[in-house]
């Protein structure tokens, strides 16, 4: 059980192109919002569609592959950690952020997404 410590599984459609950042060191940094749907019947039996929107990001290598092969609206399937960071608004209120730091992706659906 020790390796599925801090691990998360998605699968759903990313909802903009990736934004990428590359570094003058020549390092490229992925960020996408992937978007997740859960279909249930509320209590009146109408089908309810909920969707979650999952903020991503990964380095190097994978971020070529966001960059090349990963456009608006394709499916994808990730897998990752959780990361969650502070940061201080121009107010001074402290706020936290959770991404998913992808570890492994894979393409799903078709090309011409």
């Amino acid at each position: 059980m020790k390796n599925l410590r801090n691990k998360v599984q998605l699968i759903g459609h990313l909802g903009q192109a990736p934004e990428i950042i590359s570094f003058e060191n020549g390092n490229k940094l992925a960020k996408v919002r992937l978007a997740t749907n859960e279909f249930y019947k509320n209590a009146k039996g109408e089908k309810v569609q909920e969707t979650q929107w999952h903020s991503l990001f990964c380095w190097g290598p994978k971020a070529d592959i966001f960059e090349k092969f990963v456009k608006k609206g394709q499916e994808i399937a990730v897998e990752g950690k959780l990361i969650t960071r502070s940061y201080e608004t121009k107010d001074g209120e402290k706020r936290y952020r959770t991404e998913v730091q992808v570890e492994d992706l894979l393409l799903l659906g078709s090309k011409e997404a």
